[in-house]
């Protein structure tokens, strides 16, 4: 008798997939014993690798005997090596640091190195480099990994802070410095002569020294003249010394520009450099760094302008790092520091295209061999400005573009009529001499006097701060009043202005050296003997 054909079937079926899952797991459990089992092999591995001893680390110097030797720097001593033939030959350069396994074979190349000591280029010959020290000790070194390629490509220039390790002669990285980025030369702001008021004489003065022998050299050199080095702006404070160098850089571009035809730059103006230097700015704790600065100024204005760019270097300040030496005031850095300027200063003649402006309100703290001529050869006095250099000055700050008072406009028939009576409000309200305006009298050893008024004092920074002063004034009547199309600047405002700059200015200067009060108004060669304040 047979059994059920239906059971045997379903039995078979339950059998086959009985063994599929048992191969499943089966196939599990294999993976997670290969698993295992590579797990304890990487145990084991660390395991070994933490008995084995540290390895060692050297600055590769040259590869030979076809990438089997190489000559390694480590330990301070220089070392003939085995090369694995693991390595990769193709990252065996020169300069590179790599790891020695134990018994002294090279095994792995880890790159360049990023760190170690700071240097300066001094010079640079062939693809070696002469660095220096802060102490000025100097070393010559080998360029390894991307900064062998920066020398090739001239890239790296004197001046440039690179990594160094001594030891092993080589420089690695050339490092950007903070004060390096703040050095950087600027293209000039649009600032021209038109925007500067009252100072026609001297303008026309630093256009003679500067412009004139930019524009025409074929001329100098018929005659036989050098263009000067350098020129220095002196004078009081606030008056326009630095727009007048930013007005000569601007100036230069235009008139450069024209003469080439148009060929450079939109609307035929060229490129134009300004260096705008802060004396203080210079000013350093550590022993050459201040001098070295200087030096970088001018390499980078000499870069510059050896593709055929006017450069300006700009001094303001001036006096306040290139004192007179001996002087015995301060540490007597100057010492150092001047000597440094003056030899940059017999340097530029080398450039045709670099011109150096100081600019200072103290010109008789300066050294006297920075002003002497061939070096800065041009000296320009800027000085305060009389009643039409005053209204010439106002009418930059005060024009009838500016909201002025509806009624002021009607009584005077258009906007810029207004303006041009306020502006001579102001200057009638400054330079009238009255009794009540006068400011101090200087007795002098001649027995004659001199009366200073406050007008005396007057600057270029004093009337725009009146013209701003007016300006706040209006505005917040503005905001205060109701009726806007009614505001604008009057008669008030002006006064008010005026009134209230005098009494903030009413102290100044404040010195009570006779001799300073000469030199303030330009009677220096008259002895001060007393002062009699008002």
């Amino acid at each position: 008798m047979t059994g059920n054909p239906s059971s045997e079937t379903e039995s078979l079926h339950e059998l086959q997939a009985s063994n599929r899952t048992l191969a499943a797991r089966n196939s599990q459990l294999v993976t997670l014993l290969q698993s295992s089992r590579n797990k304890l092999e990487e145990i084991h591995g660390r395991l070994e690798a933490l008995g084995e001893p540290p390895s060692t680390y050297g600055t590769l110097l040259a590869v030979g005997n076809k990438g089997l030797e190489a000559e390694v720097f480590t330990a301070n001593r220089r070392m003939r090596v085995p090369v694995s033939p693991l390595v990769d030959q193709s990252t065996m350069v020169p300069g590179a640091t790599v790891r020695l396994g134990e018994g002294q074979q090279v095994v792995e190349v880890t790159g360049v190195e990023d760190s170690g000591d700071i240097a300066q280029v001094v010079e640079i010959v062939g693809e070696r480099l002469i660095i220096a020290d802060k102490l000025g000790e100097e070393t010559v070194v080998k360029a390894a990994g991307p900064l062998h390629k920066a020398v090739v490509n001239k890239d790296i220039t004197p001046g440039d802070s690179v990594i160094v390790d001594r030891r092993s002669g080589w420089a690695f990285e050339a490092v950007p410095r903070t004060e390096v980025s703040n050095l950087v030369l600027e293209e000039v702001p649009d600032v021209s002569y038109s925007d500067i008021g009252g100072l026609t004489r001297q303008i026309e003065q630093i256009r003679d020294a500067v412009e004139l022998p930019f524009l025409h050299p074929e001329i100098y050199e018929k005659y036989g003249l050098r263009p000067p080095k350098g020129v220095l702006l002196y004078g009081p404070p606030g008056n326009g010394k630095t727009l007048i160098a930013k007005a000569v850089a601007n100036s230069l571009a235009q008139q450069i520009g024209g003469a080439k035809g148009g060929s450079e730059g939109e609307g035929g103006r060229v490129s134009s450099y300004f260096l705008n230097i802060k004396g203080p700015e210079l000013l350093n704790k550590f022993v050459g760094e201040t001098e070295r600065q200087v030096r970088q100024i001018f390499e980078q204005a000499r870069r510059v302008a050896s593709s055929g760019k006017p450069v300006i270097i700009f001094f303001d300040e001036m006096e306040a790092i290139f004192r007179t030496r001996g002087t015995g005031v301060s540490s007597d850095m100057e010492s150092t520091v001047v000597p440094q300027l003056l030899a940059e200063l017999d340097g530029v003649e080398q450039v045709e295209n670099v011109i150096v402006i100081g600019a200072s309100n103290r010109e008789e703290l300066i050294d006297p061999a920075v002003l002497r001529p061939g070096r800065l050869d041009v000296k320009i006095r800027v000085e305060r400005p009389d009643a039409e250099g005053a209204a010439d000055i106002l009418s930059k700050y005060l024009t009838g573009s500016i909201p002025i008072h509806p009624d002021l406009v009607a009584e005077h028939g258009s906007a810029d009529e207004a303006a041009t009576f306020l502006r001579q409000h102001i200057v009638s309200q400054i330079f009238e001499r009255e009794d009540a305006k006068r400011y101090v009298t200087l007795h002098f050893g001649d027995g004659s006097s001199l009366d200073l008024f406050w007008s005396d004092f007057v600057s270029g920074a004093m009337l725009a701060n009146i013209v701003d002063r007016a300006k706040t004034s209006a505005i917040k009547a503005a905001l205060k009043s109701e009726q806007q199309g009614a505001s604008g600047l009057t008669l008030e405002h002006i006064t008010t202005a005026v009134q209230e700059e005098a009494r903030d200015n009413e102290d100044l200067p404040d010195t009570t050296n006779p001799a300073e009060w000469a030199r303030i108004y330009g009677h220096s060669n008259k002895r001060v003997v007393d002062i009699s304040v008002h």
